[in-house]
């Protein structure tokens, strides 16, 4: 006799944490890459170079400290944009295992363009600023608290 679960014991896809914040990853992808457009660049390399705006001349590892990578998935990102006159790398005089990434002029330049985005973003969120800052607050705890779980 084969025995059934009963509908209700079954996770039900909308009443998912994960689902929610995966299908609200991808919006928001969406909705960077259509305004990166005009940048030139991908939402990966939106965020190195927030990371380089914020703080120039950074180490891959450091880099990747702050976005949550390691250098394996950063060096071909890394290296796309070199060739895009972005960034440069340079190995560290006092430790060449060390890759030094540094914005180039162009890199830099762009600064002023993706200060148009936020208020882009605002727009299509149909938040306010206060709703903005406690969601991400909100999911900044959560990150915290599932990476403790996870190592």
């Amino acid at each position: 006799m084969e025995t059934q679960t009963p509908p209700h014991a079954v996770p039900q896809l909308d009443g998912q944490l994960c689902f929610a914040l995966y299908s609200t990853s991808l919006a928001m992808s969406k909705l960077y890459r259509k305004l990166l457009r005009s940048l030139g660049l991908t939402y990966s390399q939106y965020l190195v170079m927030m990371v380089l705006w914020e703080k120039n001349e950074l180490t891959v590892s450091e880099v990747g400290e702050r976005l949550f990578l390691d250098s394996a998935t950063l060096t071909p990102l890394l290296k796309r944009m070199e060739a895009a006159e972005l960034i440069t790398r340079t190995r560290a005089a006092n430790d060449e295992r060390q890759v030094i990434i540094k914005l180039t002029p162009h890199g830099d330049a762009l600064r002023h363009e993706a200060a148009k985005l936020p208020p882009s973003i605002l727009q299509a969120t149909q938040c306010n600023v206060e709703q903005l800052s406690g969601i991400k607050r909100q999911l900044d705890e959560l990150r915290s608290s599932l990476m403790t779980a996870a190592a």
